[in-house]
């Protein structure tokens, strides 16, 4: 006990020492965050041979601000989401895809899918998540292995839509349009635009502040929540949801072989007994679990969610936008005033008239569907589709007269905050 006064002061004097060194090992050189080698995106996990080396070739840089935005429309067939998808793809420091994943459908489950088949509809899952964070990342090349036939010398003329992309219709990847030019026709770029360089999509990615996919290939939210949760990404998902009325009845348009069956119910007033109803409750299913999960918060998507109703955006295009992109913390881009007020305005040309065109009288398209649908039909689907009609703020008809009575809307006044 008579020396344990001497072992406290050594312990003291060993941590000054200690303490000492590590300030000067700071203060010897400025403490900085080092970056990944992408400084506009936050890859993390990637090996480095030595931390000093990599300080030294890549310059600081502000890990929140400088991320790139990555913005996944999470939609189903006919609810509206190629119109979305020009609210980003008309941006000018955008650089928008139109349905990658087609290719992965394509070449995993090679038959067309509308399927039922739950084995069918999860199998992409792995494949489309390890593509999506590719495709944010700028790796075009993993995009490649996908598309048949596949791509020679990085070079090819098979990208699903290629037209609807606007970055890869503009410079540096084509020369043929100005990058001011608004409305340039899918056609006009695969015709004008010689085979798509996948590097020279690659560089145009890269150059771009922010990243946006349209895709109606995924089922749920869910399904996306390890990419969510990844680090490396700044992902940010807008759910397009559209009353499943009027989702049924432009799908009865579109798909007339897929929907044959429900086109003579339409037609004939007799509903065929070998109907496939899981093409509408599924639509519903997937809506019901989707949004559910959107809105009860859970903290994995805080930050991360908006749900946006498709009628809402028709009626007040510019507003609702505006919203959109305030949930992103991106400034609207005047390219895309521009052409919200060029293409919701209504057109008698043919382009308006096409079945995947987005000009269109927007306000007037959301609720045509009570035009072209029997009350029979309508009345079915309210039975099958009850529940995410409520949850979403559809209202019910009750009679045939109800139906055809446009001058009362169908779409409740609610409000859908992002969830920050």
């Amino acid at each position: 006990m008579q020396c344990s006064w001497k072992a406290v002061l050594l312990l003291a004097l060993a941590s000054i020492a200690i303490q000492y060194t590590a300030i000067r090992t700071f203060t010897a050189k400025s403490f900085q965050i080092c970056p990944v080698p992408s400084p506009l995106n936050c890859g993390l996990g990637q090996e480095t041979d030595s931390f000093d080396r990599l300080c030294d070739e890549y310059p600081y840089f502000a890990y929140n601000i400088s991320r790139k935005t990555h913005i996944l429309i999470l939609a189903t067939t006919r609810s509206g989401s190629s119109f979305v998808g020009q609210l980003f793809n008309q941006h000018s420091d955008v650089f928008y895809l139109f349905e990658p994943l087609y290719h992965v459908q394509t070449t995993l489950i090679p038959r067309l899918s509308h399927s039922k088949n739950t084995a069918d509809r999860r199998v992409m899952l792995g494949a489309s998540r390890d593509l999506l964070r590719s495709l944010y990342d700028c790796d075009l090349y993993f995009l490649e292995s996908y598309i048949k036939p596949q791509p020679v010398n990085h070079t090819t003329d098979k990208l699903f839509r290629r037209g609807a992309s606007k970055a890869l219709c503009s410079p540096p990847v084509c020369d043929a349009f100005r990058p001011s030019e608004v409305n340039i026709e899918e056609g006009d770029c695969v015709k004008k635009c010689a085979s798509l360089n996948m590097t020279l999509a690659a560089d145009s990615c890269k150059d771009r502040r922010h990243v946006a996919i349209k895709t109606v290939r995924v089922p749920e939210i869910s399904d996306l929540r390890a990419l969510v949760e990844d680090p490396r990404l700044n992902l940010k998902i807008i759910q397009l949801v559209r009353d499943p009325r009027g989702i049924l009845s432009s799908r009865i348009e579109t798909f007339r072989d897929i929907y044959r069956l429900w086109r003579i119910w339409r037609a004939t007033g007799r509903k065929p007994y070998n109907l496939d109803m899981s093409q509408l409750t599924m639509v519903c299913e997937d809506f019901l679990n989707s949004v559910s999960t959107g809105l009860s918060k859970p903290p994995w998507l805080k930050g991360k969610y908006i749900l946006v109703r498709y009628e809402d955006l028709a009626r007040n295009p510019l507003q609702k936008t505006k919203e959109i992109y305030e949930y992103l913390g991106m400034s609207l881009d005047d390219n895309v005033v521009k052409w919200i007020q060029t293409n919701t305005r209504g057109s008698n040309e043919l382009s308006a008239k096409h079945k995947y065109g987005t000009v269109r009288d927007s306000a007037a398209n959301a609720e045509n569907w009570r035009l072209k649908l029997p009350y029979e039909m309508v009345d079915y689907t309210q039975t099958v589709c009850q529940q995410v009609l409520n949850q979403l703020g559809y209202k019910m008809v009750e009679s045939p007269e109800e139906l055809k009575n446009m001058s009362v809307t169908l779409v409740e006044n609610r409000t859908f905050l992002p969830f920050l």
